[in-house]
């Protein structure tokens, strides 16, 4: 796939109302629940206009952080018919068959205690399986091959900022070369978990380590660049439509959290040293932190400027705040385990849709708001729609 650019020709926001964004949060095995998710919408999608089509059909950027930024080189690489490589449906297979394989358990009595000193002298696990297949799956593909943008963030250790690689980048800067399996396995290298990862483009350098230290949500990274494509004139936009939320339609997809689940408190962190904050009853809280706040702030941030905008039903975050031990951790490859993760992403299709009480910050179900399911349903029919729209305005632009 090395060469010239394979993207088809899907017709840009231009031709059409508003600009389309797909969202997946990192959180390791717990990719399992977006897949579920995704794979609900697609094939709703596929009721509606054939069971050819795909979300890469949809979106004008699929964005993806850690497990996020797999599932999103999934839907938009190439095969070699130039269609997406996998369809929805394949994600959840792809995770039971190699996620026990990416995240090796250690059985027997002291599995705990192993796992504990692995931690501490180095990575958990040492990526080499995960490696290989991201390199097995994506081969040569690069950045600007993808069947539609995508953008996925990672965090460069030695310039400490983040790094973000998106098919918007011009062919002039350096990350625009970047292979997908590359940056995927960038965006996955979580501290603890996997080794760091290095690679060359050119002369340019890059050390980086999971997204999720700069995005573990990365739908407002998503926005803003396409708000930057806006600013500068991109042709894939119409200069003389106002720049505001109103013209974006975003599904934000969680891999759900155990917020309900209240692990730590102050009395007891306060006497926490390092190794506490790095390992506490068999958890992270330091990293816990970290991605919950991240992906909170990028929902709450989009709660309030949609709401500003009233534009609130063109925002949708699906997430499930629910979950507690095994199923909140990001490797335990179970199994069983995996099982369960599949049933809970069934399960929060049946669930109210929920939205950030603004003063709290806590998720209310929204009043006649339906399920996640038919909000789902309702977000397809507009995606069909708006891509119906696009087609019939570019054959009148013909004429």
């Amino acid at each position: 796939m090395e060469g010239k650019s394979s993207r088809v020709q899907k017709l840009p926001p231009k031709y059409g109302n508003v600009i389309t964004i797909l969202s997946i949060d990192g959180g390791g095995i717990r990719g399992i629940i977006p897949g579920v998710i995704l794979n609900f919408l697609e094939s709703h999608l596929q009721e509606l206009d054939g069971e050819d089509v795909r979300l890469a059909d949809y979106f004008d950027v699929i964005t993806g952080t850690s497990t996020g930024g797999l599932v999103t080189a999934m839907l938009a690489a190439p095969d070699a018919n130039n269609r997406p490589l996998f369809s929805a449906k394949d994600i959840v297979p792809f995770y039971i068959e190699h996620g026990p394989k990416i995240f090796p358990q250690t059985r027997g009595p002291f599995a705990s205690v192993v796992d504990f000193v692995k931690e501490l002298i180095g990575p958990k696990y040492n990526g080499k399986y995960l490696r290989k297949l991201v390199r097995e799956k994506l081969g040569q593909t690069g950045l600007q091959q993808t069947l539609t943008n995508v953008v996925i963030p990672t965090f460069d250790l030695k310039k400490l900022q983040p790094t973000i690689f998106s098919s918007y980048q011009t062919r002039s800067s350096t990350e625009s070369e970047a292979k997908l399996s590359d940056i995927c396995i960038s965006t996955s290298a979580a501290p603890t978990y996997f080794p760091s990862y290095y690679f060359k483009i050119q002369d340019k350098e890059y050390n980086l380590i999971d997204g999720a230290i700069a995005a573990n949500n990365p739908a407002l990274v998503a926005i803003s660049e396409v708000t930057k494509q806006i600013i500068w004139k991109n042709e894939d936009f119409d200069p003389n439509k106002p720049m505001d939320y109103n013209r974006f339609l975003v599904i934000s997809i969680g891999t759900g959290s155990n917020r309900s689940e209240k692990k730590y408190d102050s009395k007891k962190a306060t006497k926490w040293g390092v190794l506490d904050w790095i390992y506490n009853k068999g958890s992270t809280p330091i990293i816990d932190s970290y991605m919950e706040a991240s992906a909170d702030m990028v929902d709450f941030h989009n709660c309030v400027v949609f709401q500003a905008f009233h534009s609130e039903n063109s925002y949708l975050r699906v997430n499930e705040d629910t979950l507690k031990g095994d199923l909140a951790s990001a490797d335990i490859a179970t199994d069983e385990n995996l099982q369960k993760l599949v049933e809970v992403g069934q399960s929060l299709l049946k669930k109210p849709v929920s939205r950030q009480n603004l003063d709290t910050g806590i998720y209310e179900h929204i009043e006649n708001g339906g399920t996640n399911e038919e909000a789902l349903q309702r977000f397809a029919k507009l995606l069909s729609d708006e891509r119906n729209l696009r087609e019939s305005n570019a054959k009148v632009k013909e004429q």
